[in-house]
C-alpha cells in the first residue's frame, strides 16, 4: 500500500491518494470471492464450489470488485492518517475508485482534518458576572417540602379546605348520560394539587364527610379524550372523609430524621451551601460562555461541514433518546409543538456550531499556554467521574481513554485560564437592587483581583 498523492483543500479537507498493489487487490477480491460464492448458482457446480475464474467469466472481471473496494476503504484511509499523521475528526468520503491495467487500486480518499484555528483575544476579556445571591424564601421552601413529603393524613371532623384530602366515590356523566372512565370509589384526592379536570377540586371546598355534591366542570379543549374535549360535565361526588395534613414539627428531630445532621441550623446551613453551590456553579457556567461567546466571535476557524453534521446528528440522536425515554417519539413531539423537522434540524445545527467552537477555542487556549495534565489532575478526575457514575475508580479507568480524559481535562483547566485573566463586571445596579435575597459574596477569584487592579 502506497501514498501516491495528498492534497490539502479547503475546509480542512486532505485529499489523498492510496495504492494497492496488484497482489494486494487480488487478495481483497478473492476474499470477497470466498464470502459471496455460496450465493451465485453457476451451472454444472454445487452451491458454493464454482472456481472464481467460471464466476467473472459468466458475469464479469469486476464482479466481485465493489466488495473487494469496500473491505479496502477502511485500511486505506487508516493507511493515508497513519503516514501523513493525520489528526481526523470526521468519517471519511471515497471521491474516487480506478482499478489500473496492471489491475491495482487506486483509491482517493478525503480525510476530514482538525481544523487550524486562529485566536485573537482571549486574555483581559470583560463580562459582566452576576453575586451570587441565596434567598431565605429558597431555603424555607425546601424545608416546607421535606415536612410535605414526610407528613402524614388524619381525620378532621370539619369541611374540607384547600390543602385538605377528600376520601370520595365520583361519577361523571353528560347531558344526563354516564361516560367511559368517569366513575371512581374511594378515590383520594388532594384539593389544590391540580390533578383533576380544572375546576372539579375547588367545588370540593366546604363539604364534609356524608355530603354529595355535584360538581360542574367542562373538559379542556385539548382534552386527550376526543370524544370529551370541550364538553360540559357533571361528576356527582360522594364523601367519605375528610383528612388534614400533619406537618412534623420543625426541630432538630426533623432533622435528624431527613438528613445526617443533628441539628436544624446545621441542616438548614447545609441547604443553604448545596444552594449556593448550584447558583455558584451556574454562575460561573454563564460568564465563562459569555467570555467564549467573545473569544469565537473574533476567531477564525473553518469548521469542517462533516465534522459539523456529525455532531448535530449526534445532538439530535440524543435528544431523541430523551424523548424516547419518557414514551415520546420525535414525531410526537413534532406535532406537539409544531415544529417543523427543518427548523428543529436548524436549531440543533446552530447549538452544534456554538458547542463545537467553543470546544475548539478552548483546546487552543490550552495549547497556546502550554496546559498540561499531570497524574493528580487524572486521578482527581477519575475519582469526580466514579462518584458521578457510582463505580469505583479502576472501573472508570478501564473504560475510559487516558487520551480523550486529558484532553477534557485540558479543556476544563483552559476555561479556569480564560476565567481567571478576565475581568468580571458588576451587574447594573438597578437589576441587583431589584433582586431580594441574602448577598453572600463568592470566594475571591483572579478574574476579581484583575478588577481591583485595573481599578
Amino acid at each position: 500500500m502506497e501514498i501516491k498523492n495528498t492534497e490539502k483543500k479547503e475546509h480542512s479537507i486532505a485529499s489523498v491518494t492510496v495504492e494497492l498493489s496488484s497482489e494486494e487487490f487480488n487478495e481483497l477480491i478473492n476474499g470477497a470471492y470466498k464470502k459471496n460464492r455460496n450465493k451465485i448458482m453457476v451451472p454444472g457446480f454445487r452451491k458454493g464450489k464454482a472456481p472464481r475464474k467460471i464466476i467473472e467469466s459468466m458475469y464479469g472481471e469486476s464482479v466481485f470488485w465493489e466488495d473487494a473496494i469496500e473491505e479496502a476503504a477502511p485500511k486505506a484511509y487508516m493507511h493515508a492518517v497513519k503516514e501523513n499523521s493525520f489528526k481526523v475528526v470526521a468519517s471519511p468520503s471515497i471521491r474516487n475508485a480506478d482499478v489500473t491495467d496492471e489491475k491495482s487500486l487506486l483509491l482517493t480518499i478525503d480525510c476530514v482534518l482538525y481544523p487550524e484555528v486562529n485566536l485573537k483575544q482571549y486574555k483581559g476579556l470583560k463580562a459582566v458576572r452576576k453575586e451570587v445571591k441565596v434567598d431565605s424564601a429558597e431555603i424555607d421552601m425546601e424545608i416546607d417540602s421535606l415536612r410535605n413529603r414526610n407528613s402524614s393524613l388524619i381525620t378532621a371532623e370539619r369541611a374540607a379546605k384547600f390543602g385538605d384530602t377528600v376520601i370520595i366515590d365520583f361519577e361523571g356523566s353528560i347531558d344526563g348520560v354516564p361516560f367511559d372512565g368517569g366513575k371512581g370509589e374511594n378515590h383520594s384526592l388532594e384539593i389544590g394539587s391540580n390533578s383533576f379536570i380544572p375546576g372539579f377540586e375547588v367545588q370540593l371546598i366546604g363539604a364534609s364527610a356524608g355530603d354529595e355534591v355535584d360538581v360542574n366542570v367542562t373538559f379542556p379543549e385539548n382534552y386527550n379524550e376526543e370524544t370529551l374535549a370541550g364538553k360540559p360535565a357533571v361528576f356527582h361526588c360522594i364523601i367519605h372523609e375528610v383528612k388534614e395534613k400533619l406537618l412534623p414539627d420543625l426541630d432538630d428531630e426533623f432533622a435528624k430524621d431527613v438528613s445526617e445532621f443533628d441539628t436544624l441550623e446545621e441542616f438548614k446551613k447545609s441547604i443553604y451551601d448545596r444552594i449556593y453551590k448550584q447558583k455558584a456553579d451556574s454562575v460561573r457556567d454563564e460568564f465563562l460562555d459569555k467570555l467564549l461567546d467573545q473569544i469565537t466571535e473574533q476567531m477564525d476557524c473553518d469548521i469542517p461541514e462533516a465534522m459539523l453534521e456529525e455532531r448535530t446528528n449526534a445532538r439530535i440522536d440524543e435528544f431523541g433518546q430523551r424523548l424516547a425515554q419518557s414514551g415520546i417519539s420525535m414525531e410526537m413531539y413534532f406535532s406537539m409543538f409544531k415544529m417543523p423537522p427543518d427548523e428543529f434540524r436548524k436549531n440543533m445545527r446552530d447549538v452544534a456550531l456554538k458547542q463545537l467552537s467553543q470546544e475548539l477555542a478552548l483546546a487552543k487556549v490550552a495549547e497556546l499556554e502550554g496546559i498540561e495534565v499531570n497524574d493528580d489532575d487524572k486521578e482527581a478526575q477519575y475519582a469526580k467521574m466514579a462518584a458521578q457514575y457510582g463505580v469505583d475508580v479502576d472501573t472508570v479507568k478501564n473504560f475510559f481513554d487516558a487520551e480523550v480524559l486529558d484532553d477534557s481535562i485540558k479543556v476544563v483547566k483552559a476555561a479556569d485560564f480564560i476565567i481567571d485573566n478576565a475581568i468580571a463586571l458588576a451587574e447594573p445596579e438597578e437589576e441587583s437592587a431589584s433582586e431580594p435575597g441574602v448577598n453572600v459574596e463568592p470566594a475571591q477569584t483572579d478574574a476579581q483581583e484583575a478588577v481591583k487592579t485595573e481599578e
